[in-house]
């Protein structure tokens, strides 16, 4: 299971799932969309990759990356149902408040 929050932390990483999620893109051309290093933005990659939200292929010298939508739609459903579970737990608890307090 990919951790989500982890790849998302940091904002160039949001920054490149964003550019990622117009179309797959040679590294070339996301590295030119930064300030930082050639370097930085592979470390930035290597842990979408890790975490499995972004998927690389090669052609030639070449790398192309472009979304894991799967996976993305399974964190996504994970993450609606955690936010839920934690809602749901403040809202009985102010009803309980609420309910002493009457």
């Amino acid at each position: 299971m990919s951790d989500i929050y982890r790849a998302i932390s940091d904002p160039i990483r949001r920054q490149i799932l964003n550019m990622l999620a117009e179309r797959e893109l040679p590294q070339l051309e996301i590295v030119k969309s930064f300030t930082i290093s050639q370097p930085a933005i592979k470390k930035h990659l290597a842990i979408l990759l890790e975490e499995k939200l972004v998927l690389e292929r090669r052609e030639g010298k070449y790398c192309f990356y472009r979304l894991n939508t799967p996976v993305f739609e399974v964190e996504y459903q994970r993450l609606q149902n955690e936010i839920g579970r934690i809602l749901d737990n403040k809202l009985n608890r102010l009803k309980q408040y609420l309910e002493e307090e009457s």
